[in-house]
């Protein structure tokens, strides 16, 4: 049986459309709030139809020197065209991008996962410094 942490696949963003991508500045300021966004598909497009979708992204922070991570926030996304009428048929469609904001008082690592309900799951991560 393959351990959990087997299961996350990873890659080069730019390459791979299912890598959730971490946009955060480099180094902020001890104790200010700043600015996470996560998306998935930004360099090559991920599908958003019923069939093929990106269901969930969930976004940690692990300081540097603690043993575990924090999770800062967890979007779902659940409108991906389907309806009443069948697969596909509704104008409704859920973009796959989280933005959320915490503040940190030690530098350390922002992690993202992501969730497509064909190929599975995906991961990266993003250090940051704290001045």
């Amino acid at each position: 049986m393959a351990a959990f942490k087997d299961l996350l696949q990873s890659a080069d963003w730019k390459a791979e459309k299912h890598v959730p991508v971490i946009e955060s500045p480099d180094k902020v300021k001890k104790g200010e709030l700043f600015k996470v966004t996560v998306s998935v598909g930004k360099e090559i497009a991920h599908p958003n139809k019923t069939e093929h979708h990106i269901r969930w992204i969930s976004v940690y922070f692990q300081p540097k020197g603690e043993k575990f991570p924090y999770q800062i926030g967890k979007a779902e996304f659940t409108a991906h065209g389907e309806s009443v009428q069948g697969p596909d048929t509704s104008t409704v469609y859920t973009h796959h991008e989280a933005v959320l904001s915490f503040k940190t008082e030690k530098p350390g690592t922002i992690y993202a996962s992501s969730y497509c309900n064909i190929h599975g799951l995906w991961e990266s991560s993003k250090e940051i410094t704290v001045e």
